[in-house]
């Protein structure tokens, strides 16, 4: 598998990546974590570092993704560049980029997937009311 640097980061991830977006309940008909994980895992073997929740961790599914990927992982983690985002809450509500929500959306999100770092986590929408800076401040 081809790999590459992450834009300016030191991450270099693999040229393809994994969106989890289609295993969450409720977005493209039935799921199936053991066949989810399954995919997860030949994706590993392949090769396949970029692993994206594909959500606002705590919209889709409320945060089913982040709980398998986190099962998915166990005993792999080094393998895999992990991916996911905030800015809405359960129902698409939006929750915006006040520095509280983010500490409380990304302690929420390594709870859910049972790891003590994310390796990209990024905005899901820019919150017009509160500057960019603070946000990730």
């Amino acid at each position: 598998m081809k790999t590459q640097k992450l834009g300016n980061s030191e991450l270099v991830v693999s040229s393809i990546g994994l969106g989890l977006m289609v295993m969450s309940p409720g977005i493209y008909g039935t799921i199936n974590d053991e066949e989810s994980i399954k995919t997860i895992h030949r994706g590993l073997n392949l090769g396949v570092t970029m692993l994206d929740t594909a959500d606002t961790a705590d919209t889709y599914g409320s945060g089913h993704n982040e709980e398998l990927l986190g099962k998915a992982l166990k005993g792999r983690r080094e393998q895999a560049i992990v991916a996911t985002k905030f800015s809405f809450g359960p129902n698409w509500e939006f929750i915006g980029g006040h520095p509280d929500h983010v500490k409380k959306a990304i302690d929420e999100s390594l709870m859910r997937l049972g790891l003590d770092y994310i390796d990209l986590y990024y905005q899901y929408r820019v919150d017009p009311n509160i500057p960019i800076e603070e946000t990730v401040s």
